[in-house]
């Protein structure tokens, strides 16, 4: 259980030293989904119960048993969605950033920029 943690904590710095550090877009958007993986695994560990059920069908009851929690689920699968249209969204823009500038790196970017 610990080792989701320790996972969730090593994709979120790793994006974010990623997103600070590096100057090529195409590094910086590949942080971005790094750190959003992270936090994606991070609300799973914290919506799991060892041994839990599915809370699908309530009729099955029996006294003692317990259920993992689907809100942390449901929000997941909504940032996997969300995610994956960011980071398509960033790669056509920085497609249309080479195209006008002709580099990728962001320092070079903001220079020409003015």
């Amino acid at each position: 259980m610990l080792l989701n943690y320790i996972g969730a904590f090593l994709l979120i710095v790793f994006g974010l030293y990623i997103i600070l550090v590096k100057k090529n877009l195409i590094k910086i958007v590949v942080g971005m989904s790094l750190f959003d993986t992270g936090i994606n695994l991070l609300l799973v560990s914290v919506g799991f119960r060892s041994g839990g059920t599915a809370p699908l069908f309530m009729n099955d009851l029996k006294p003692g048993s317990f259920f993992v929690d689907p809100v942390p689920q449901a929000l997941t699968l909504t940032s996997i969605v969300i995610g994956a249209c960011v980071t398509a969204l960033a790669l056509s823009l920085v497609i249309k950033v080479k195209e006008h500038y002709g580099t990728i790196d962001a320092d070079k970017v903001r220079r020409l920029n003015g």
